[in-house]
């Protein structure tokens, strides 16, 4: 797979994870105590050690978490670029090569050099895709699952205005029959929303609570099925079941349990 580059994308402002995302950015959410951005750079650093992330939400936490950790930071400003445009805003930076694109906000196991990467002829695009549920597939019965490989002959057209790629390149893409689908097997949960954020973290975890080392519980407090942040607070007595606590005592309770992935 090389030569490659490789972008996460990182700049969403996660609305659907609010109020968690009020404190800080979607890419900075933890899962198993690990920011989901540095889950993602770990899984694109198995293919390539070149390596972009685009920033917009939350930009002074971004930049902090990122500085020293050796990659191409983009910064989109006025307002973040999309999928499409974030890679057209980088393509100077890619200069020729094919891309491997990670979501920040999709959590799996896997191995994407070889995995997604596997045998691929750097010339169609190809998408990592999870079983839909019922009437939701982008792709007939199935739904991106937030990797892809682009060859450079379909990034070296993307401009950096607001834009997605499925809009852009993979509608038509598919209809011409240049669009493969490599399916995932194996947990995968895309985070952007408080139910599958905490399924992920009971993924990650083997279904144990997830307790940050630094987060304060106390005597007597009962935690099932839940995350606990860095710096959060359980006070003494207090049971927590299927909910997120943050600092500043901002909860969130997951209705009906968790959802599978």
């Amino acid at each position: 797979m090389e030569p490659l580059a490789a972008v996460v994308l990182a700049a969403g402002s996660g609305t659907r994870l609010r109020p968690l995302t009020d404190l800080r950015p979607k890419a900075l959410c933890p899962v198993a105590n690990v920011a989901l951005v540095d889950l993602a750079l770990d899984h694109v650093r198995a293919a390539t050690g070149d390596v972009a992330v685009n920033v917009h939400a939350h930009r002074d936490q971004m930049l902090a978490h990122l500085a020293g950790a050796g990659v191409h930071i983009s910064v989109e400003e006025p307002e973040p670029l999309g999928t499409a445009g974030a890679l057209g805003r980088l393509r100077d930076w890619i200069a020729g090569r094919p891309v491997l694109v990670h979501n920040a906000d999709a959590w799996h196991r896997g191995d994407l050099a070889s995995g997604l990467g596997a045998g691929w002829d750097g010339e169609r695009m190809r998408l990592l895709v999870v079983p839909a549920p019922a009437g939701a597939g982008d792709f007939g019965d199935r739904i991106y699952a937030g990797a892809c490989l682009l060859p450079w002959d379909a990034v070296r057209r993307l401009g950096d205005e607001p834009s997605g790629l499925y809009e852009v390149l993979w509608r038509r893409a598919q209809s011409e029959g240049r669009l493969e689908l490599v399916e995932h097997r194996g947990p995968w949960f895309d985070t952007g929303t408080p139910a599958t954020y905490l399924a992920a973290n009971l993924a990650a975890s083997g279904g144990d609570s997830v307790i940050a080392p630094d987060a304060r519980v106390g005597p007597g407090a009962v935690v099932v099925r839940s995350v606990v942040w860095p710096g959060a607070v359980v006070a003494p007595g207090e049971r927590l079941v299927n909910q997120i606590r943050a600092p500043g005592g901002v909860t969130v309770e997951v209705s009906g349990g968790t959802t599978s992935g």
